[in-house]
């Protein structure tokens, strides 16, 4: 199966995975309307009331993205997986999807540990390498510490699903010894992975650029059907304080901010629902592929320990449960 054939067969999972995205983010953006509108029309404290319904909204979006949200994706990496080793999927993808993640996780709890864990690891490796930025000095090492950062993060976020993979894909070894392993994988393949990079953050930014801009300019257009909405945001946040920036007290400036913040919020949505599996087929290709052509040794372990710290409490743990 080549990439684009994987990617048309597990496309129900970005599909679900969007509806409840929107549906979390609607519940957000409608908590902190009637919040305004509530305190602004009974108390005149629209900005307070704001503030209260972004956090309701945000713990509703939350619930949704954490408990539902995530059989989805871990589901989604399932089946490439299994696609990409294989060469074959099932008819029924979701559900087989859904199976997998609850027979190799058994709780969401379980879940969201091995990727912390998975998390911690490729980003204490990533950080020796943030240093060297940040040895040059002044705002220049700055600068430049906080760009090879910003780089290591889109880096360590594929390498974690990847990851994840392999932790599928060795479905009768332990998660957390299968986790290991695929830290291995990219410690021993780096250069060979690295040639993934190109086709991530071009296509990256072509989506950014398309996805942002258009739901930019719809939103622009639909603010400007509420303008009392904004200039009563913007009257309330000019009377917080005298040190308030002035785009912010600024009805059409933030307005303009509101815009950009939502195509921002929109782009991210849909890049991660439907672009960025897209790329993750052929990086997770190249990764499983990586390790059953040199599967990862206890050698290697010892020697990603000198490197990682989280890696090797891991690792010793998993020896004294041996």
């Amino acid at each position: 199966m080549d990439n684009k054939t994987v990617y048309k067969k597990t496309i129900g999972f970005s599909i679900r995975s969007l509806l409840w995205d929107l549906l979390a983010t609607i519940i957000f953006v409608g908590c902190m309307v009637a919040g305004f509108f509530i305190l602004e029309k009974t108390s005149s404290l629209g900005l307070l009331g704001l503030g209260v319904g972004a956090i309701v909204g945000g713990i509703f979006a939350y619930l949704i993205l954490h408990f539902i949200g995530y059989a989805y994706k871990a589901g989604q990496i399932a089946m490439m997986t299994k696609a990409v080793s294989e060469g074959k999927l099932p008819e029924d993808t979701i559900g087989e999807g859904k199976k997998i993640v609850k027979e190799r996780f058994g709780t969401v709890a379980a879940y969201f540990a091995i990727t912390g864990v998975i998390k911690g690891i490729f980003r204490q490796i990533g950080n020796g390498i943030t240093a060297i930025g940040n040895a040059v000095g002044g705002d220049a090492g700055g600068t430049i510490g906080g760009t090879i950062s910003a780089v290591i993060e889109t880096i360590v976020a594929y390498l974690c699903d990847c990851c994840l993979g392999w932790v599928f894909y060795r479905k009768d070894e332990k998660a957390s010894k299968a986790t290991l392993e695929g830290a291995v994988i990219f410690f021993k393949h780096g250069k060979t992975l690295a040639k993934n990079l190109g086709r991530v953050f071009g296509i990256s930014i072509i989506s950014f650029i398309l996805i942002g801009g258009i739901f930019f300019g719809i939103s622009w257009l639909i603010m400007q059907a509420f303008p009392n909405l904004f200039s009563s945001l913007s009257a309330a946040i000019a009377e917080i304080s005298e040190n308030v920036p002035a785009w912010a007290s600024d009805t059409t400036t933030l307005t303009l901010v509101c815009a950009g913040l939502t195509g921002i919020v929109m782009w991210s949505i849909i890049h991660s629902t439907f672009v960025r599996p897209f790329i993750l087929v052929g990086v997770l290709r190249n990764f499983i592929k990586s390790g059953i052509e040199d599967k990862p040794s206890e050698k290697s372990f010892d020697e990603l320990d000198e490197k990682s710290k989280k890696f090797k409490e891991l690792h010793a743990k998993i020896e004294a449960e041996i």
